[in-house]
């Protein structure tokens, strides 16, 4: 039976992803009246994790990076339960598993990490630096900087052929989900700032955890499920369930559908992935840490045995590995068998008795954000009373769909204050 709604709110929020319930979070801080309307049967948008036989599968493998600026404010992070992985990566480079970790987390890797035989000594000083500046330069100058794509930016960092393809490039692809690396060098910073002061980490109980960690403050009966937005137009949303009225409208949506509910928006481009889950009882490393390939086959993007962090996340006795493939998604994604022989290569490990549990395929995974991004921050209203947030009017990433959410939802609260109903 369809959800009867009210007639009239001031607010109505299309979406129930993570910029959706951290607009409502800032609606309900200042007292102003909001509706919440998700056309799936959950919360959480493109967050989600699927429990199936006693596994936790994430919609795609994603993390929590504790350095996020706006999750702290959102989410107490103790409640998360989190999991975290090793601070550094695994390269597999030809016969050898080079081993790097965070210098700053983990001091006793500094002698290893200048041994590794990933680029030169030189190389990974200078990647030190870009990262570290990128760490402790002030927000404000790093988006001042000249906005170039992330390869033309690590090239002008000094950085050689060597670490770029066999290490940056198989990195950085599986977080902006661009093997291309055509990337803003503006989410770069951002993104290297958030890696070198944070901790990344999963959720005991699964990535979904986080969205409904978002919504624990949130009244039940103004979240609304199940409950398609037809159309938006200044002070009013159509649904099949009837048109309520409103004062502003903030459309929360995924990429796609904000295209189709405001054409003026234009074609959002999106970048694809697929995450092949594999069940194994013997892991395949001591370790939760992330694999890359640097032997530049350009299949993988990157693996990890999830349970390894978070054991929660298979059941006794077994362990849940995620691999990520970039730019590939649906009849384009290679067939598992192909990936399942790739793992052998890059753990060192037979595969053949490993379980496929399932493939994630994610046409719409993350908005590209080619130059120019400017400072991550497009405009709240695009229209007379209608607002528009998410990922892609920020930075790619859980932190740019709460810190959107938050910053628009502000906006409204402005144009409402200046403009009294009535």
């Amino acid at each position: 039976m369809a959800p009867e709604l009210p007639d009239e709110t001031d607010v109505v929020i299309v979406g129930g992803g993570l910029a959706g319930l951290a607009a409502a979070r800032r609606l309900h801080r200042a007292g102003v009246p909001w509706l919440l309307l998700e056309a799936g049967d959950r919360l959480g948008g493109r967050v989600a994790t699927d429990a199936v036989d006693g596994y936790l599968l994430d919609r795609g493998f994603q993390l929590v990076n504790t350095a996020y600026p706006r999750l702290g404010g959102l989410v107490d992070l103790a409640t998360l339960e989190l999991r975290y992985f090793t601070p550094g990566v695994l390269v597999r480079r030809g016969e050898a598993l080079v081993r790097l970790e965070h210098p700053l987390r983990r001091p006793t890797a500094g002698p290893r990490a200048a041994r590794a035989r990933v680029g030169s000594v030189l190389d990974r000083l200078r990647l030190a630096l870009l990262a570290g500046g990128c760490a402790t330069l002030p927000v404000h100058r790093l988006l001042a900087a000249p906005e170039v794509t992330t390869e033309t930016a690590l090239r002008r960092a000094g950085l050689s052929d060597a670490i770029v393809e066999e290490l940056l490039r198989p990195f950085l692809s599986g977080v902006f989900a661009d093997r291309e690396l055509e990337t803003s060098s503006h989410v770069l910073a951002l993104v290297a700032r958030s890696f070198v002061r944070g901790r990344l980490g999963v959720p005991a109980g699964g990535m979904g955890r986080l969205p409904e960690a978002v919504a624990v403050p949130l009244p039940d009966s103004l979240l609304v499920t199940g409950v398609p937005v037809e159309a938006v137009e200044p002070g009013l949303v159509r649904t099949p369930s009837g048109a309520v009225r409103c004062r502003a409208v903030l459309v929360a949506v995924d990429p796609p559908a904000a295209s189709r509910l405001l054409p003026a928006l234009g074609r959002i481009r999106m970048h694809p992935l697929t995450t092949y889950y594999h069940s194994t009882d013997r892991p395949p490393t001591s370790a939760p840490i992330l694999l890359v390939d640097g032997d530049r086959r350009e299949l993988v993007a990157n693996t990890v045995v999830v349970s390894r962090a978070a054991p929660g996340y298979a059941p006794p006795g077994r362990h849940l590995v995620a691999t990520t493939v970039v730019g590939r998604a649906g009849p384009t994604a290679p067939p598992e068998p192909a990936v399942r022989l790739e793992l052998a290569r890059l753990y060192g490990r037979a595969t053949a008795d490993w379980e496929h549990l399932t493939t994630v395929s994610l046409p719409a995974a993350l908005p590209a954000a080619p130059p120019p991004q400017g400072r991550l921050r497009r405009p709240a209203r695009v229209g007379e009373g209608i607002f528009v947030a998410g990922d892609h009017r920020d930075s790619p990433s859980i932190q740019g769909a709460l810190a959107s959410g938050w910053r628009v939802a502000g906006s409204v609260v402005d144009t409402l204050r200046a403009a009294p109903a009535g």
